[in-house]
């Protein structure tokens, strides 16, 4: 069994996967709109552009995503999705990539558990935790 997140936005997922292959160094294998799929005549003319899938592989890792349908967005709630980064200079860069224009809710800092840890919402609105374990 894989568990993967699985992101939903009103309209940015390609803005998204883009600007999270640039910061994850990953890769999107595949993106295809609501106007690519098989679905495309049932679609209405504007949402054409929409993002019906987004897969991406960074370090080992799925990330996936889409555009919710119009009216259908909700923002996310609930979760954060979590990096846990071995070297303290990769989860720096990382998180002042990732929240770059986004909210900062807890700015990355020394905790008892981490050598750096960071929680905050990009710009996109997905909620992030940013984690570089102590060795226990």
């Amino acid at each position: 069994m894989k568990i993967a997140p699985y992101l939903g936005f009103d309209g940015a997922c390609a803005e998204a996967f883009r600007f999270y292959e640039r910061v994850l160094r990953g890769k999107i294998d595949m993106m295809m709109t609501y106007g690519e799929s098989p679905e495309a005549d049932r679609t209405a003319p504007d949402q054409r552009d929409r993002i019906m899938h987004a897969h991406m592989m960074a370090a080992g890792q799925t990330l996936m995503g889409g555009d919710a349908p119009k009216g259908m967005y909700s923002a996310p709630a609930g979760f954060c999705v979590s990096i846990d980064v071995p070297e303290e200079p990769e989860a720096e860069r990382i998180f002042r990539e990732l929240s770059e224009g986004g909210q900062i809710r807890m700015p990355l800092g020394e905790t008892f558990w981490a050598k750096r840890f960071a929680m905050f919402v990009d710009r996109y609105g997905t909620p992030w935790i940013v984690n570089c374990p102590k060795p226990m």
